[in-house]
């Protein structure tokens, strides 16, 4: 049985990718962990700051974090009622990323689903503090549903690569997980940059064709000078419901991401984009 952790602050956003998770694994049997963190007003990075002299303030936070879950849960039976799966609800005083990676090795989380907000004021974010936080600090893969997304059935998958890792079966798993339960089309895109694919790049390549042996898949190289411009280019000319990526921070998806020239190409989450650490999951 799936494991899927779905982190929720009660917004229209959360269950919007809770609504993602539910239909995308409408399928198959598994159990949902709905959870939802509190903390005081005051706390810093190295522990959190409470005011023992007022116990009725954290049952007030407590309280608030069961009814809302109360809420949610309530709210997907009603939207969503599928004999497959299964809901725990789970509400803790802790910092969100801190109360997930304690989740992830308590209940062996497979997966976790979270909302994005996407731009935010003149500067454009590619997602929010917290998933980048995710993206750093969790090694499960982790799925990002862009704000006010609808649903499509994820038939068309897009898998950029530079070629630079060695893929494991472990690793591709959750992708070839979707590939199979929607009969969907993988597209592997590599971005030339003017120079080949060395001895290594090659034998990964070949690698990876191995791996997917009995998946449907189409290989593209697109000409560009960064990748987002060829992920954006990609999706002008061909349908994609699913951005899937493996985070090798040393290389590809450091640059991807966390460089200030992203905020500059407005590299845009406008599908469901799941992100597959690098190394073993743990």
């Amino acid at each position: 049985m799936k494991k899927i952790l779905l982190p929720t602050d009660f917004s229209a956003n959360a269950y919007n990718a809770i609504s993602y998770a539910l239909k995308a694994f409408s399928a198959e049997q598994c159990t949902f962990f709905l959870l939802n963190t509190y903390t005081p007003v005051l706390y810093d990075s190295e522990y959190i700051l409470y005011n023992s002299i007022q116990p009725n303030l954290a049952e007030a936070y407590k309280k608030n974090s069961l009814n809302g879950l109360r809420k949610v849960e309530r709210k997907i039976n009603r939207d969503f009622k599928n004999p497959n799966h299964h809901f725990e609800k789970i509400s803790a005083f802790n910092l969100l990323i801190e109360e997930i990676k304690d989740q992830l090795k308590s209940k062996a989380i497979d997966l976790v689903v979270m909302g994005t907000k996407g731009a935010t004021g003149a500067e454009e974010i590619l997602i929010g503090t917290n998933t980048v936080n995710a993206l750093n600090k969790l090694k499960v893969p982790l799925l990002m549903v862009p704000s006010e997304y609808e649903y499509h059935t994820p038939e068309n998958i897009l898998f950029p690569t530079d070629f630079e890792l060695h893929f494991t079966d472990a690793q591709l798993e959750p992708i070839l997980n979707v590939v199979k339960n929607h009969n969907a089309k993988l597209n592997i895109l590599h971005v030339f940059f003017g120079k080949d694919l060395d001895e290594q790049q090659e034998v990964n390549k070949k690698n990876l064709k191995k791996i997917l042996k009995n998946t449907p898949q189409y290989f593209y190289t697109i000409e560009d000078k960064s990748v987002p411009k060829a992920i954006e280019k990609f999706q002008a000319q061909n349908a994609v419901d699913l951005l899937c990526m493996v985070n090798n921070k040393r290389s590809f998806f450091e640059n991807l991401l966390f460089r200030p020239i992203v905020n500059k190409i407005g590299f845009h989450i406008k599908v469901p984009f799941m992100v597959i650490p690098s190394g073993k999951f743990s």
